[in-house]
């Protein structure tokens, strides 16, 4: 099929280059046009697993391209995948500026076009916000109808950043809300071949299930820490509780995101869980678990900057700055609000990880870390030793072969904060300088 792809971020960019690896000719749509000419010279915007030899590959078959004009992909395409961002607004409700924007867009090259084309939503967004307020833009620009002359489908991803492409080829599942049968195949026809069962819902339900999964992901990370951080108060071994916890696989699910660990992040749960709860509100509906979630998740990660604050040190190394190992995303990383903190106390703080460099931030990425860590240049270490040297307390938010490789043992180094729950966690918990932020 002939596939457009609007907005080159991670969901984008990996559901563009992995469609082109499927057989289909596709062409992303950025207003950026760094992201665009990097695709066009075959490299991946984003930092992700695989994208990058994928990305090249599509390109250089032919497959895979980009632009900034969206009549252009329009005309030559018979349906587009909407991933534009859907960021929070401050009162935590859904920002759906992007999405209203890049749907007049399509609308006013649809008129132009003639013949139908199916647009398929692919970023967040609650319930209604399809049928009530994208599909009338549409159907003003097109001047036609909605399931007559232009097909309309909800397609939410379940994309992990750090295994994203992977998640792409082996989904958990697939859901299509449709709101006509032919909008439907249309979705299905993108992803055949791949396996997991696939959901043909009506569109509202495809909205809610993307909400169903990240609520209930972010209590899982939110349980696990809290009992984590209760174990520890107690003298318990968590990871021993948890290990015991995760083998009933008939009343305790799956073990995914269930292990104690640091705060989570990201760019989809805090934002996710802030809207829904943004709704239940406006909607008179009390949801005390779902409204306590992020506030756990905070002051799990205080927790952290308690553990710093106890050592009574000021030299302090922090590995590890995206909201995920293998990835540069930044966007509400625990780590970033981890390190905002310990300079707003005033440590002396320097940074390492790997994936991270200002000079390849883009975009939204780019623009979050600016705001909330303006002074990141001057805190990035360029090695995991030039940070050792400095550091009298090391925080460790990565499970980086380069840093474990090169964390001291045994007393007269830094104190050891871990908050990944390291490898040879058990045999430090015995050394002395090694504090578990919830183990």
């Amino acid at each position: 099929m002939r596939v457009s792809v609007f907005g080159l971020g991670y969901v984008g960019c990996v559901s563009a280059a992995c469609l082109a690896a499927t057989g289909h000719r596709v062409v992303g749509v950025d207003v950026n046009r760094v992201k665009v000419d990097l695709v066009n010279d075959g490299k991946a915007p984003v930092v992700e697993e695989r994208i990058g030899e994928l990305v090249a590959e599509g390109v250089r078959s032919g497959a895979l391209r980009a632009t900034g004009d969206v009549r252009a992909a329009i005309m030559d395409s018979e349906v587009s995948l909407v991933c534009v961002g859907t960021p929070s607004e401050f009162n935590g409700s859904l920002c759906t500026t992007y999405l209203e924007r890049v749907t007049e867009e399509i609308g006013a090259a649809l008129a132009e076009r003639g013949g139908r084309h199916t647009v398929v939503f692919r970023s967040t967004m609650l319930p209604g916000t399809c049928l009530n307020l994208l599909l009338p833009i549409l159907e003003k620009y097109v001047g036609g109808t909605a399931g007559v002359d232009i097909g309309v489908a909800v397609n939410p991803e379940f994309l992990r950043e750090g295994t994203s492409v992977r998640d792409f080829f082996d989904p958990p599942k697939t859901v299509i809300g449709e709101l006509d049968p032919a909008s439907g195949d249309t979705v299905a026809a993108l992803y055949d071949g791949l396996p997991g069962e696939v959901f043909r819902v009506p569109i509202p339900t495809a909205e809610a299930i993307k909400y169903a999964d990240n609520a209930f992901h972010g209590l899982k990370i939110g349980f696990a820490n809290e009992l984590g951080a209760v174990c520890q108060a107690l003298g318990v071994d968590s990871h021993q509780v948890m290990d015991v916890f995760l083998a009933d696989r008939k009343l305790n699910i799956s073990p995914a995101y269930l292990r104690p660990g640091f705060a989570f992040g990201g760019s989809c749960l805090p934002k996710d869980l802030r809207s829904l709860v943004h709704a239940a509100q406006r909607a008179d509906v009390s949801v005390p678990i779902l409204a306590h979630v992020l506030p756990s998740n905070a002051d799990h990660l205080q927790r952290a900057v308690e553990l710093v604050e106890r050592t009574g040190k000021r030299r302090v190394g922090l590995f590890g700055l995206s909201f995920k190992p293998g990835t540069d995303d930044l966007r509400e990383s625990p780590l970033v609000e981890l390190a905002e903190r310990l300079f707003g106390k005033g440590y002396d703080l320097r940074i390492h990880d790997a994936n991270v460099s200002l000079s390849r931030l883009l975009g939204a990425n780019r623009e979050y870390i600016e705001t909330r860590l303006p002074h990141l240049a001057q805190l990035l270490a360029d090695s995991v030793e030039d940070v050792l040297e400095h550091a009298e307390v090391c925080l460790v938010g990565t499970r980086d072969p380069a840093v474990l490789s090169a964390l001291p043992r045994g007393s007269g180094g830094p104190v050891i904060v871990d908050l990944v729950h390291l490898p040879d966690a058990e045999a430090r918990r015995a050394e002395p300088g090694y504090v578990g932020l919830a183990w």
